[in-house]
C-alpha cells in the first residue's frame, strides 16, 4: 500500500510494509494527516513530525538500524519520521511502518531547507492515500466532551498564547519563557508516557501520579510562561485524572495534548541558528 507525502509542490510516495498492524490501522485511521514538519536535534538526518495517535512499540527496531529510506514510528517521542541517512547516536526502539519509494536526496533537500528555516516560517505538508479512503478509527471509550473538544483545537491550530509567548522583549525574553515552555512540555509528555507504560501497576497511584505531573507544567506555564488557554487545558486534564473516567483512555488523551503543545512551541525556535551561536560562542572561548 502507498501514501503520498507532500511538502508544497513536491511528492513522494512511501510503501507500507512489515507487520505492524496495531499502528498501520492507527496511521490509517488518522489520514488525510495535515502535519508540520520539524527538524532534528539529537538524532541526526531525519524529517520528523508529531503522531495524531498513541500505539505501543511493535517489532522493537533500534533506531540505528533504521536504514536511509524508513518510515518510522517513534512511540515515546510521538514522531513519525522518513530517515535520509544513518542517525547519530540515539538509545531507543521504534516501530517501522515501510520505507521511502523514491531517492533519498529529495529528502535530504528537504531536510536542509527544515534545518535552515526552523524557527523563521513553519513548513507544512500533508500525508495521505491516493485512493482517499481510510478505514473507520475503533470506538473509543467516552471521555468529557470540553478535553475532547479542546484537544481537537489544539491540534488543528497553534494556540494564541503559544503563539504569543515570542513578543516579548523586556530581560531575556522570548528565549526564556520559550525554552521554559517547551521543555516544561517536553518532560510532561515524556513521562506521561512512563506512567502509560506502567500499565497493570496501582491505578490509584497512576492518576495521582499524572494529576501532579499535569499540575506542574500547566502552573509553570501559567506561573513561569504568562500563558493562558494551554496551562487550562493542562488543570482540566488533571482534574479529569479524579473523576472516574477510563484512565488508558484518559492518559493516551493527556500524551496526545502535552506532545502537540510541545510541538508547537519547539516550531517558534530557530534551533539551527542557536546551535551555531552556541558553537562560535565555544570555539571563541577556547580562542581567547
Amino acid at each position: 500500500m502507498d501514501l503520498i507525502f507532500s511538502v508544497g509542490r513536491q511528492s513522494w510516495p512511501l510503501r507500507l510494509t512489515g507487520d505492524a498492524e496495531r499502528t498501520r490501522r492507527a496511521l490509517l485511521c488518522a489520514l488525510p494527516m495535515r502535519l508540520q514538519l520539524h527538524t532534528p536535534k539529537i538524532a541526526g538526518s531525519h524529517i520528523y513530525w508529531h503522531a495524531p495517535f498513541v500505539e505501543d512499540l511493535e517489532g522493537a527496531t533500534h533506531v540505528l538500524s533504521a536504514t536511509a529510506g524508513a518510515f518510522i514510528y517513534w512511540p515515546v517521542r510521538q514522531f513519525l519520521e522518513i530517515t535520509f541517512a544513518p542517525l547519530q547516536a540515539e538509545n531507543a526502539e521504534i516501530t517501522v511502518l515501510g520505507h521511502l519509494d523514491a531517492p533519498v536526496e529529495g529528502i535530504a533537500e528537504l531536510a536542509a531547507t527544515l534545518k535552515r528555516d526552523q524557527g523563521r516560517r513553519i513548513l507544512e505538508g500533508t500525508l495521505g492515500r491516493p485512493d482517499g479512503v481510510a478505514p473507520e478509527p475503533s470506538a473509543a471509550p467516552p471521555l468529557p466532551q470540553d478535553i475532547v473538544a479542546a484537544r481537537k483545537t489544539l491540534w488543528a491550530a497553534c494556540p494564541a498564547d503559544i503563539s504569543r509567548i515570542t513578543t516579548s522583549r523586556v530581560i531575556m525574553h522570548p528565549a526564556g519563557p520559550v525554552f521554559t515552555a517547551e521543555s516544561e512540555a517536553r518532560v510532561l509528555h515524556e513521562f506521561l508516557w512512563w506512567i502509560r507504560a506502567e500499565r497493570g501497576k496501582d491505578e490509584a497511584v497512576r492518576r495521582q501520579t499524572a494529576a501532579l505531573a499535569l499540575d506542574k507544567a500547566a502552573t509553570r506555564l501559567r506561573d513561569f510562561c504568562h500563558m493562558e488557554e494551554t496551562p487550562a487545558l493542562l488543570f482540566r486534564l488533571k482534574a479529569a485524572m479524579g473523576e472516574g473516567h477510563a484512565f488508558d483512555a484518559l492518559i493516551d488523551e493527556a500524551i496526545l495534548v502535552a506532545g502537540r503543545v510541545g510541538a508547537w512551541l519547539d516550531l517558534l525556535i530557530p534551533w539551527n541558528d542557536l546551535n551555531e551561536a552556541f558553537r562560535a560562542a565555544l570555539d571563541s572561548r577556547r580562542a581567547g
